[in-house]
């Protein structure tokens, strides 16, 4: 499939998908922000030389936020971009902490790709915290980014520097 049409259909899917949900925070910006965010730093950081991890980066929260499965990705996306997302997708059984533990345990061990997308998806997620979090708690987040951040080293200096700039001036805001 063409890249642009794959991309294309990438981002209706997850339009459609998260269309009712929200950012954490008053701002209540709408969740497709971020994955057109997530999926912009990708392709920057690519040079638009990987289609699939664009398109990867759209769909990156749709088995954990969603009604969508792996194998409805496989199908509509195919085998690679399913498996990425399964990569970085955690399991919303286990409670909020044990979920962020095992990321800053298992994230050294994922596949560049997934490092790549975990990668954009914390940069995301630090330039769009919430303004009512307290600072306790924005503290609390850029600690455990940080970590996380640590196991994705090495794979994309575009990323990391992405991510060191937004890291930086939140720290410098605090």
């Amino acid at each position: 499939m063409n890249g642009i049409v794959l991309i294309s259909r990438a981002a209706d899917f997850a339009a459609q998908r998260h269309e009712h949900q929200r950012r954490k925070g008053a701002g209540q910006v709408p969740y497709v922000n971020h994955l057109a965010d997530v999926a912009c730093l990708l392709a920057v950081a690519t040079k638009g030389a990987d289609a699939g991890l664009v398109a990867a980066g759209w769909l990156h929260d749709t088995v954990e936020d969603t009604a969508t499965s792996s194998e409805e990705l496989a199908t509509a996306f195919g085998a690679d971009i399913a498996a990425l997302v399964a990569e970085v997708t955690d399991d919303k059984s286990l409670p909020k902490a044990e979920r962020k533990r095992l990321q800053v345990e298992k994230t050294p061990a994922k596949t560049p790709r997934a490092k790549m997308i975990k990668l954009a998806d914390l940069t995301s997620n630090l330039r769009a915290l919430p303004n009512d979090w307290e600072i306790g708690r924005i503290h609390e987040y850029f600690e455990w980014a940080d970590k996380v951040a640590a196991g994705c080293r090495g794979i994309n200096p575009d990323l990391e520097r992405a991510f060191d700039s937004v890291a930086a001036s939140g720290r410098a805001a605090l």
